[in-house]
This record gives structure tokens, C-alpha cells and sequence, in this order.
């Protein structure tokens, strides 16, 4: 693979739009080899200079609360109605044993995936805490690169932390079932406090008067978090994803939220304090892996922890 790349080329590909270049590009980062990782460096690089002018969107919500159908009707709607691209990174749960991943993200967004100012790129997570892709980071870098307007980031969504994927976006979306009682049990408050825009799906039929109650009492647990630091106050939203109704409300919403927070420079700011974040994560990752490769200090590092089991 290494004698087939040529990143000028590639760059240039995928500058120009070319999604199977994107593709490639994104596969590229992906892989753990280490003649892959310098060739990743330099194609991230020089794309660099080309991203940064997308909105970034997380999604994350409990499996079967219907993020894949929400996501196709918003993304059909900004590409039909809106004239934008709309790039989709879904993170799919792999198997912690063989690494496999389900990646269904595309059956279950067939028509999305048919548009040609679409991409959809499933991607395992390989383990990662939160559910979210170690090189998601630069693929969102590589989506921005090709000319999207929109780069989602769909999360597995089974409870685990989700402060990783808040750190790669602009907005934080958190989907949720009607019935709200239990729901706000269940759900961590840090997932809350994260939430720019709550969105209750399934808002149709028999659920409808449910999905209204559970909106009043997510807007009335807003009042008891503290403001955001961008002085953002959390929306709450009703939606039928299958009958794609409500979806143009929550463009809406996102819009306002871009408008304003770029305006207020919290987007600029908020992407130096990710980059930071992401740096030290980098940086400590570099040193436990110096550490446990280092005889001596693997050694001593074993002992120091039996001591500390032992009080």
C-alpha cells in the first residue's frame, strides 16, 4: 500500500471533492502500521490549512432511539433543500475479541448514501471509551478538506462517556425516546450538561402526547444546569425521524447555534481548547507507551501498583 500512495496526488484528489479519494485518504489514518502513520502525518498536514469550515456535529442517543433514520432525513433535507454537502462519520461497535466491526451504517442510510453531495464512512471504534474512532479526530480533518458543509459524528451510544466525542465538535445532539420519567433517571447528567440540542424522536402517533411531556420536563431540567460557557442555553426539540417531520426546526436550531457562537468566537476558541485536549491525550499515550516498552520501568511500574494494592 505504502508504494501506492502518492499524497500529492491524493491531496489534490481530495481537495477536488473526489470521495473515493476521501475514502482512501480516511483509511490511510486509520491504519496502525508506521510507514501508514507518516504518510497520514503528511497528507493531514498539508489538508489542514483547507478545513476548519464545517459545522461538527455529534450525535449520540441509546441504541434504538433511531440516530441512522435521523440522520438521513437531516442530511436529505440540507442536501435537497439547503444546497449543502454532508459528510458522516459512524462509529459501529466492534468486537473487543476479533476487532470486527457491524458497519450497517450504510444499509440502514441507503438513500443518503445514494446522494452525491453525501458520504457516509463507517468506522469501528476498536474499543476506544465513548465510542468513538482513535483517528476520527483527522477524518473530520479530511471531510472538511473535500468541500463538506456538515460533518456528523454518530456515536454507538451504550452509555459509556461521551466527553470524547464533545471533544471533536461544535455541537453536542443527544436523541431520546419519549418517556421522559424514566429517562431522566436513567440517563448520566454529564450527557446532559454536554447537550446543546435534546431532541425527542418517535414524536408521532400514540408517543406524541408522551414525546410533549418528556419535552416539558427536559426543558424544565435545563434550568437546574449551570450556563454553558458560551452562554448557549440547551434547546429541546420534537421529531418523527421516520415521517421526517420537525427535522427543519432542528436545522434551525443548528443554524442559530453556528451563527451565534461564531459570532461570539466560542467555535474558534472551543477548537484551540479540543486541540489542546487532543494534544495531551496524544502526549500521554506517548508516554505509557514508552513506559510499558521500556524493561526497567515496565518493571518498576508493576511493583510501585502491587504496593499500592497493598496499601
Amino acid at each position: 500500500m505504502t508504494d501506492t500512495i502518492n499524497i500529492i496526488s491524493l491531496k489534490e484528489e481530495i481537495l477536488n471533492g473526489n470521495k473515493v479519494a476521501l475514502a482512501k485518504g480516511i483509511t490511510l489514518v486509520e491504519s496502525n502500521k508506521s510507514e501508514h502513520r507518516v504518510l497520514a502525518d503528511d497528507l493531514i498536514n498539508s489538508l489542514l490549512p483547507f478545513s476548519g469550515n464545517s459545522l461538527r456535529i455529534g450525535i449520540t442517543g441509546v441504541p434504538g432511539v433511531g440516530k441512522s433514520t435521523f440522520i438521513e432525513a437531516i442530511g436529505l433535507d440540507l442536501i435537497k433543500k439547503h444546497n449543502k454537502k454532508v459528510a458522516v462519520l459512524a462509529i459501529d461497535p466492534s468486537s473487543s475479541i476479533s476487532g470486527g466491526s457491524i458497519l450497517g451504517d450504510k444499509t440502514r442510510m441507503n438513500e443518503l448514501s445514494h446522494q452525491k453531495d453525501a458520504f457516509i464512512r463507517p468506522s469501528s471504534n476498536r474499543g476506544y471509551l465513548g465510542g468513538v474512532a482513535h483517528h476520527t479526530r483527522e477524518s473530520i480533518v479530511l471531510c472538511e478538506a473535500a468541500g463538506f458543509d456538515y460533518v456528523i459524528v454518530e456515536t454507538v451510544g451504550v452509555g459509556q462517556s461521551e466527553i470524547t466525542v464533545s471533544s471533536m465538535v461544535d455541537v453536542f445532539v443527544l436523541l431520546m425516546l419519549p418517556g421522559a420519567g424514566d429517562e431522566l433517571q436513567g440517563i448520566k447528567r454529564g450527557i446532559m450538561e454536554m447537550a446543546n440540542i435534546i431532541i425527542i424522536n418517535k414524536a408521532e402517533g400514540a408517543l406524541l402526547n408522551k414525546a410533549k411531556e418528556a419535552a416539558k420536563s427536559y426543558q424544565m431540567a435545563m434550568h437546574l444546569f449551570p450556563v454553558k460557557h458560551n452562554q448557549w442555553k440547551t434547546e429541546v426539540a420534537l421529531i418523527s425521524a421516520l415521517n421526517r417531520k420537525g427535522i427543519e426546526k432542528v436545522i434551525e436550531i443548528l443554524e442559530k447555534f453556528k451563527r451565534e457562537n461564531t459570532e461570539n468566537g466560542s467555535i474558534q476558541l472551543e477548537r484551540i481548547r479540543q486541540n489542546l485536549f487532543s494534544f495531551n491525550q496524544l502526549i500521554q499515550g506517548m508516554v505509557d507507551r514508552l513506559i510499558n516498552e521500556h524493561k526497567p520501568l515496565n518493571e518498576l511500574k508493576i511493583e510501585l501498583e502491587a504496593k499500592l494494592k497493598e496499601g
